[in-house]
């Protein structure tokens, strides 16, 4: 898209030019703070910053579990998050309801302003600035006065119009292009799902024969294979206790996310914790361990696995982890990194788990869990090509994850050129 024929300096760094016959003013000269707070009644729409998308101004959820006195909106007004700016929540109300938490409310004097203000405030180069100036460690915010202080650029009510429709329309095609691939990725993880689910419990021989495994929920597996609690295989060690002091320094520490988000554990941990020679024996990370989430808020995050294919040295792990050491001659690390992520570990925790306030696996549980066994060759041979149809899937996965962050990089860089004028967009409406 061109630009406008002619532009002049705004005087503000962080804007750059404008086109000639924009001009700079303030944001508390064109709107108004609204800061009354009254309680909102029952069924009333609520909104704090954890209700809010970043950098998308969409609302995930109109009710807020906030229960406190709120600021009153009304349709049309612009809702800014006025702590952690970087998280970039911004919303247009198009309804009435009530502001929670750290987003404060601003009405534009004029009715048709309010959607060029939010695309304004939703800007890259406005968050950035808003950032620069915010204050505090742990919870930067920035003040309210300065946000009021804060200078945009202004046009006709027209072309503010023609920006917020054009912005409009080409943020809805972009979303909808974001949630195809959204989409694609979910197809796929499926169909890796699949494909694992079916080369551990079946093999890759089609024509191998068949036997009943003996419980339902399994059904049918291949003659020569053996079924083995895992208790027969290895030994379980729930993880390391500290108090919070003792974190930040000292050994590398396995932690729940490690395992929560990885496959297979990372070659090298971020966490520090300090720990004795007796404790880095104790609770040591090696080449072949698999690690369980032990406990969680669901039964759907519990039991998730992620095996260790390098030891890490001096690594202890978390208490929030159970490790399976592996001291059996008849299960390989490569077969172990596949089938404790099938479904067959997720069904039987499932079944067994009992939910109180907060799920727990047991290592008494976790030691009756069935564990199906080919021959070393046939792990081998499920695993190489587990590792091959599986690295094809990743690869698409990657390249679409790509793409859907290289469309939100656009979509983030169309509102800043349109709202600072870098580009003319009167025509394309």
């Amino acid at each position: 898209m061109r630009g406008y024929p002619e532009y002049k300096d705004s005087g503000v760094e962080w804007i750059g030019e404008i086109p000639a016959h924009w001009k700079i003013e303030k944001i508390k000269h064109i709107a108004t703070l609204v800061s009354e707070k009254s309680t909102p009644k029952t069924g009333t729409i609520k909104i704090s910053p954890e209700n809010v998308e970043s950098k998308t101004g969409k609302v995930l959820d109109f009710y807020s579990s906030y229960d406190s006195s709120g600021v009153k909106f009304q349709i049309g007004d612009v809702l800014f998050n006025k702590i952690r700016v970087y998280l970039n929540k911004v919303v247009f109300a198009e309804y009435d309801g009530y502001s929670l938490g750290e987003m404060i409310v601003m009405r534009p004097s004029l009715q048709g302003m309010g959607k060029y203000l939010f695309y304004f405030m939703l800007s890259s180069r406005f968050i950035e600035y808003c950032d620069s100036i915010s204050y505090g460690a742990k919870m930067p915010r920035t003040a309210v006065d300065d946000i009021l202080n804060a200078q945009i650029p202004i046009t006709s009510d027209k072309e503010q119009r023609q920006i917020a429709n054009f912005l409009d329309r080409k943020t809805k095609q972009i979303d909808e292009l974001i949630h195809i691939k959204e989409r694609r990725i979910e197809l796929l993880q499926e169909q890796r799902t699949a494909l694992i689910n079916q080369a551990v419990t079946k093999g890759v021989d089609p024509n191998v024969e068949m036997k009943p495994s003996g419980m339902e929920w399994i059904g049918n597996i291949p003659r020569h294979w053996e079924r083995i609690k895992l208790r027969y295989l290895g030994v379980l060690q729930n993880g390391i206790s500290k108090d919070s002091d003792s974190f930040g320094l000292g050994y590398p520490f396995l932690s729940y996310g490690d395992v929560y988000n990885n496959y297979t554990l990372p070659t090298q941990v971020e966490g520090l914790v300090k720990s004795t020679e007796t404790d880095r024996e104790r609770y040591s990370v090696l080449e072949g361990d698999v690690f369980f989430t032990r406990t969680s808020e669901t039964i759907e995050d519990i039991g998730i696995s992620s095996t260790c294919m390098q030891t890490i040295e001096n690594c202890v792990f978390s208490g929030f982890l159970i490790r399976f050491r592996n001291t059996s001659k008849v299960l390989t690390k490569e077969f172990s990194k596949y089938y404790f992520l099938s479904h067959l570990p997720r069904i039987f925790l499932a079944r067994e788990v009992n939910i109180v306030t907060r799920s727990s696996l047991s290592q008494e549980l976790l030691k009756r869990l069935p564990v199906l066994l080919p021959s070393i060759d046939e792990q081998e041979e499920i695993a190489i090509f587990l590792d091959e149809q599986t690295q094809k899937i990743d690869f698409m996965i990657e390249k679409e994850n790509r793409q859907i962050q290289l469309l939100k990089e656009y979509r983030q860089s169309l509102i800043s050129e349109a709202v600072t004028g870098k580009i003319d967009v009167r025509n394309e409406v």
